[in-house]
């Protein structure tokens, strides 16, 4: 199945611990920078608590953590446009690097 923009969501945890590590501007970083198709949502605890801010791609299920807003241009423009993850921002407990 081809993943297309318009069934793509950008999950920015809100919750207490992400909103201290300055989520709150990493959410309005991908709400401004995202492209119209993809639908940034604010969302509640994602489980990982203390390795926030807190990004979650979906439908593909790519973790990004310690999200910078100053960050949040190089995942919209190689991941949501381009397709490819930004692969030394991942959340390595979930991906491994590839060789």
């Amino acid at each position: 199945m081809k993943i297309t923009e318009s069934s793509r969501q950008v999950l920015v945890c809100q919750n207490r611990t992400c909103r201290k590590q300055n989520s709150a501007k990493v959410l309005a970083a991908f709400q401004k920078l995202s492209p119209s198709e993809v639908e940034v949502v604010a969302s509640s605890c994602l489980g990982q608590c203390g390795n926030g801010p807190m990004v979650l791609v979906l439908p593909e299920e790519v973790w990004y953590n310690a999200v910078c807003p100053e960050e949040v241009a190089a995942i919209t423009e190689q991941h949501l446009r381009g397709g490819k993850p930004v692969e030394r921002m991942l959340y390595r407990k979930f991906h491994r690097l590839s060789n």
